[in-house]
């Protein structure tokens, strides 16, 4: 299987912040803007005719898990293109969409397994088609293990779709079936991506400076 596509941001790459309009509160914590929102929007617009490509004529039906927090964004314009999609073409599909939470959680006894939160019961996947939309893949660690945990239940298929994928050398080499953007392994933020709940409400994708990380780091 090839390598999925994405839209690769060079290194050191980025635009003047005082090109975008942003909210006073973070207009002096910003490095720079790495993705503009329209990019964003466009991007994600794409994905949702990619993803509906991929599914096979005979389904009917779709379950989003949308991981929160800093999904909820990205999750909620790919819907909203793929149900404005599914309204223009012949496709007879619907789209179900649950909330969930993946928890990691080491102790004396455990290995790092991954817990789902927000599904009571993860056997209602079984023999559905399954898309799972992440705000980011750093490590993949999370979910290489939430993909294990979920494929037990037997989903008629499972696939990942990733706002960003970050290019780090702490990679465990898992790459989602749909990216966004390929991004530098910088602190990025906003557009649902957070630092310490803060930036979520960014329009853009950026990156903080410095004086940001202090004034926004937990007290």
């Amino acid at each position: 299987m090839s390598s999925p596509k994405s839209l690769v941001i060079p290194d050191k790459s980025g635009y003047d912040t005082s090109m975008f309009n942003i909210p006073v509160k973070y207009a002096n914590f910003l490095e720079k803007i790495l993705i503009p929102n329209g990019l964003v929007k466009d991007r994600t617009h794409k994905l949702a005719v990619d993803i509906l490509g991929t599914l096979p004529s005979e389904c009917k039906g779709l379950v989003v898990l949308c991981v929160l927090k800093g999904g909820y964004k990205f999750c909620s314009e790919l819907v909203d293109a793929m149900e404005k999609f599914i309204c223009s073409s012949d496709i007879n599909m619907s789209i179900k969409v649950e909330f969930i939470r993946l928890k990691s959680y080491h102790n004396v006894s455990s290995t790092g397994e991954i817990q789902v939160i927000g599904l009571s019961d993860l056997s209602v996947l079984q023999g559905k088609h399954v898309l799972i939309v992440e705000d980011i893949v750093d490590t993949g660690m999370t979910m290489t293990k939430a993909l294990k945990l979920i494929n037990q239940y037997t989903p008629a298929s499972v696939q990942c779709a990733s706002l960003l994928l970050k290019r780090t050398d702490k990679s465990c080499g898992y790459i989602p079936e749909f990216i966004g953007f390929s991004c530098p392994d910088e602190f990025v933020l906003g557009y649902g991506l957070d630092y310490n709940e803060f930036f979520r409400d960014l329009p853009h994708i950026g990156v903080i400076n410095n004086e940001g990380i202090e004034h926004f780091k937990e007290h």
